[in-house]
């Protein structure tokens, strides 16, 4: 069963002088972890925009399990689902950003409560105790109480992937999850998202951690120039590329 379906997917900036993606289509099963790889401005993160509806699409269908939230109309437009079946699309997946996005002024523990409470309708009691289960998997029961200053980057990244968590999503999003941080925090964070996938998380990840992609994602993607270029087994890929643009881009990461 596939979780997300991209069909045809268009979209353009400046007026339609910039074409960022180029008829892109994808499908996400249950279960898969996805890696997408490229070089900056390749279309990866208007990709992840457009998925998780932060970004219109000009042209295409976009699918959550079987269910539209965007359709091609007759002259070749999307046109987005209602408000309330958007509501419905929006609760089946979550999004981790580079920079956290945390809200400064609540603790960590209001920070994983507050959507579960406010959207899903749930209990503060039983918020909680989901947020605590969540804060402890993530090695971070002593930080319930804490406010994001007071963390590390890595600390605060791990309370981000523990909030998306806390929605019960069918698919989770990264878009560069380990870009803001140092190398000793990046490993806080890959390992994390190891423990998901080894848990059949469905997952799709922008990363440039190429052994990372290559050793835990199901399919690597290379986009390049708005379109996919090459997608495959993640060590055929990687270590073993067909289009000579993917060669190119690899060439510039010590495979391990």
């Amino acid at each position: 069963m596939n979780i997300l379906e991209i069909k045809n997917v268009k979209k353009s900036f400046n007026d339609s002088s910039l074409h960022v993606l180029k008829d892109i289509s994808l499908t996400v099963a249950k279960g898969e972890v996805v890696a997408i790889i490229g070089p900056s401005g390749s279309g990866k993160s208007t990709l992840l925009r457009c998925a998780t509806l932060l970004t219109e699409m000009d042209s295409g269908d976009l699918l959550y399990s079987g269910d539209y939230a965007a359709k091609n109309n007759e002259r070749g437009v999307s046109v987005y689902a209602d408000k309330q079946q958007l509501k419905k699309i929006r609760s089946r997946f979550g999004l981790v950003f580079q920079n956290f996005n945390l809200f400064p002024h609540y603790s960590v523990l209001k920070n994983l409560t507050d959507a579960p409470i406010h959207v899903l309708g749930r209990s503060k009691e039983e918020a909680t105790e989901k947020a605590i289960a969540l804060l402890e998997k993530m090695g971070l029961a002593d930080k319930a109480d804490a406010y994001p200053c007071q963390l590390s980057g890595g600390q605060q990244q791990r309370v981000a992937i523990a909030r998306a968590l806390a929605m019960e999503p069918e698919i989770l999003f990264f878009d560069e999850p380990t870009s803001a941080l140092d190398p000793e925090l990046t490993g806080e964070i890959l390992k994390v998202i190891r423990q998901l996938a080894d848990e059949h998380m469905t997952m799709v990840i922008v990363t440039h951690e190429m052994s990372f992609a290559r050793d835990v994602a199901d399919r690597v993607i290379f986009m390049d120039g708005g379109v996919i270029v090459e997608q495959g087994d993640p060590k055929e890929v990687i270590s073993n590329p067909k289009e000579e643009r993917t060669r190119q881009f690899l060439s510039r990461f010590a495979q391990q």
